[in-house]
C-alpha cells in the first residue's frame, strides 16, 4: 500500500533539513551561500513579483514581509546540507517554499559545474516541533553546526546563519526572520546559552563518528 502523504499544518513550525547526493559538497564559496540567501529572500514570499534574474540586478524590487507563505525561524547553510525552521503560513507554503528554492538552486549549481543531474538526496526531510522548549533548543543546535564541524570557533563568524539577527539588534525589514512571537529572545542570555553548549556539541559529534550510526 503507498504511503499518504500527509500535509503540513498551517500555524505549526516544522525543522526542515535536506543534504546533498552522498555528501557532496555543494557551497564552496561565498557566492553559493550568498546565491542560496537571495533565493530565500524571494521565493519567502510565494508568488514574486517578477522573475529572480530581475530581482537579482534591481535594488528597487522588495519582498513585502505580510506577504510570506512561510515564515524563517532560523536557519544554517553548511556546506552539504541545510537546515530551516520554517512556519508554514498558508495551504503548502512549507513545500511551495521549498521546493522552489531547491531546484532553483540545483539549476545554479549544475550550469555553474557544467553537470546534470539531481543536487540533493531527497524531497527534504521535516519534522513538526511540538513547543517552545524544543524550538529554543534546536535553534541552538543549528547555530553551533559550524562550530560543531569546526569551521568557525564562534557561531557569530559563520554568515550563513541567523545566528546574529538572535544576538543582535536588527529593525524588522533588516531580518530574514521572524521569531519574535514565537520565542523571547534576550540576546545577552541566548548568546551564553549557545557558547555554553559549544563544547559539549563538539564532543558528541566525536563521539557519533567514531559510532556505526549515520
Amino acid at each position: 500500500m503507498p504511503i499518504r502523504k500527509v500535509s503540513l499544518v498551517n500555524g505549526a513550525v516544522y525543522h526542515v533539513c535536506n543534504k546533498s547526493i552522498a555528501g557532496f559538497k555543494i557551497f564552496n564559496h561565498d557566492r553559493d551561500c550568498d546565491r542560496m540567501m537571495e533565493l530565500i529572500s524571494f521565493y519567502i514570499a510565494g508568488k514574486a513579483p517578477c522573475n529572480f534574474s530581475t530581482y537579482k540586478k534591481s535594488k528597487d524590487i522588495k519582498i513585502d514581509p505580510s506577504k510570506r507563505i512561510v515564515d524563517m525561524v532560523a536557519y544554517c547553510i553548511m556546506p552539504t546540507h541545510v537546515h530551516f525552521i520554517l512556519r508554514q503560513n498558508q495551504d503548502e507554503g512549507i513545500e511551495k517554499f521549498v521546493g522552489l528554492i531547491f531546484q532553483s538552486y540545483s539549476q545554479y549549481f549544475n550550469i555553474l559545474h557544467k553537470r546534470k543531474g539531481p543536487l540533493w538526496e531527497g524531497r527534504f526531510a521535516n519534522i513538526m516541533i511540538k513547543n517552545d522548549e524544543q524550538l529554543l533548543h534546536l535553534t541552538r543546535y543549528i547555530h553551533l553546526n559550524p562550530v560543531t564541524a569546526f569551521l568557525v570557533n564562534d557561531p557569530g563568524s559563520w554568515k550563513y546563519s541567523s545566528y546574529n539577527e538572535y544576538v543582535e539588534t536588527y529593525t524588522y525589514d533588516k531580518k530574514l526572520c521572524n521569531f519574535c512571537d514565537l520565542l523571547k529572545i534576550d540576546p545577552v542570555s541566548y548568546k551564553k546559552f549557545v557558547l555554553d553548549q559549544i563544547d559539549y556539541q563538539r564532543q558528541l559529534a566525536i563521539i557519533k563518528g567514531l559510532t556505526l550510526e549515520d
